[in-house]
Parts: C-alpha cells; sequence; structure tokens
C-alpha cells in the first residue's frame, strides 16, 4: 500500500483483492446506496437522509479533494472509497482534522452490508491511521461509536485504539438509547505497537 499514491489520487491495493482510491463524483450514488440500506443505517446517526443532504454534504468535500489533487496538498477531509477488484463498492473511511485542535484527527469507516465480516474495516482502520500518524504528523486519532456496534469497536482495538470513555444514553434508537464510545490512540502509542 502506498499512502503517498493514495494521497496523490491514484488507486491503491489495500489487499490482494481490494484497491482504494480518494472520493470522485462518481462514487456519490455508490455511498448514497449504502447509506439507504437500514441494517447499514443502525449505527450511523446521520443515516439515512434524503440523497439531497449527502449531496450537499459531501458534495464540497469531493471538490475540495479534486483541487487538493490537482495543487498537489491534502484534502481538508481524507475520504477513501474501497472497491473490489471488479469495481464493485464496498465502503468508505476517512481522516479528518478535529477543528480548533491541531494534529488531532478522527477516523472513521462504513461497509456496505455485502463487505462485512471480511476484514475490511479492520485493514481500512489501519490504513487511515497510519496516514494520520506517518504523512500528517497526528499528535493524536479518535474515534466514537455505539456500544450495541461490537464490529466497529473491535476495528478500533484490533488497531491499538484504547476505549477512553463512555456517554450514556447517548444515541436515541427505536426501541430507546444506546451509549456512545470514545476510543483514542497517541502517537506514542502508536510508534509503540
Amino acid at each position: 500500500m502506498s499512502i503517498r499514491q493514495f494521497l496523490k489520487g491514484e488507486r491503491v491495493a489495500l489487499t490482494a483483492q481490494l484497491t482504494i482510491q480518494l472520493i470522485q463524483k462518481s462514487d456519490l450514488q455508490d455511498i448514497i446506496t449504502m447509506l439507504d440500506n437500514p441494517n447499514v443505517a443502525e449505527y450511523l446517526f446521520f443515516a439515512p437522509a434524503p440523497a439531497e443532504v449527502y449531496e450537499g454534504y459531501f458534495g464540497p468535500m469531493i471538490d475540495n479533494t479534486q483541487q487538493a489533487i490537482e495543487d498537489q496538498t491534502y484534502p481538508d477531509n481524507i475520504i477513501g472509497i474501497i472497491r473490489d477488484n471488479s469495481g464493485r463498492y464496498m465502503g468508505m473511511a476517512a481522516i479528518t482534522s478535529v477543528m480548533f485542535m491541531d494534529g488531532n484527527y478522527e477516523v472513521g469507516y462504513q461497509l456496505a452490508e455485502h463487505a462485512w465480516k471480511q476484514g475490511i474495516a479492520t485493514i481500512t482502520c489501519q490504513f487511515f491511521t497510519n496516514i494520520a500518524f506517518d504523512a500528517l504528523g497526528a499528535h493524536k486519532v479518535c474515534a466514537d461509536c455505539y456500544a450495541a456496534n461490537v464490529g466497529s469497536y473491535r476495528t478500533l482495538e484490533k488497531n491499538g485504539y484504547e476505549r477512553e470513555g463512555m456517554q450514556q444514553s447517548y444515541y436515541k434508537l427505536e426501541s430507546g438509547f444506546d451509549d456512545r464510545l470514545h476510543y483514542g490512540m497517541t502517537r506514542q502509542q502508536y510508534l509503540q505497537k
């Protein structure tokens, strides 16, 4: 995997069966389809939503990414689209800076349902963690998830993130509320793993 090539906008191998590339306009419909799946949206507070909401949210990020590639800089939000070798959409992941907190980043990932339980989230989280610390010079990378989303927090734990806290009854569900789990990793922890 070449982080440098990926950040230039090239499609790179994530595994022998998967590639990853910075987000493009042509990816938007696949993202919307994924987020419209009730099983995917179960642990996403922002989904499902009308397509216009996603277009309004991702559109400026896509434009910023294309401009960054042209300018040979990094996008404000580094979003990668994962596809299998036949081009089938598998999911997305991102590393974003925390506003007003220089050196702090957040990692996130969402996979299409057909991509679950294949280790894709784990390898993708590792890839974006490496970007944060090795390319962006991060001091700290954080993530959060629903407490009931076992796959998400296990992915973080497999990548060396430590649980740092919990907010009780944070997310509203159809059947009640779920806790919000907070995970993090410092540069020192990253270098020691």
